[in-house]
């Protein structure tokens, strides 16, 4: 009997389920970023959400790499003015 107990597997709780994700996608490359959205971003996300069916992390990567091609491209002011003119 002590033989079947030891190669059953035990179950792995759900922040050893977590750990296990996290430390995945950091091998993947990728990094964990959190936040808090504004109630203006709260909308915009909801719009984009709708309408492209992506998930929070496709939405959030899309939103740092089109921030950062305004950035390249010297048009971050451009961006941020529009964005203040449109109250978004």
């Amino acid at each position: 009997m002590d033989e079947q107990v030891k190669n059953k597997k035990t179950a792995m709780t759900n922040a050893e389920k977590q750990k296990k994700y996290r430390e995945r996608q950091k091998e993947l490359g990728k990094q964990e970023m959190r936040g808090y959205l504004s109630p203006e971003a709260k909308v915009c996300y909801q719009l984009i959400s709708d309408q492209t069916n992506w998930s929070d992390s496709v939405i959030l990567s899309n939103a740092v790499r089109l921030t950062y091609a305004a950035y390249k491209n010297g048009q971050i002011g451009l961006l941020n003015s529009w964005l203040k003119n449109n109250e978004l």
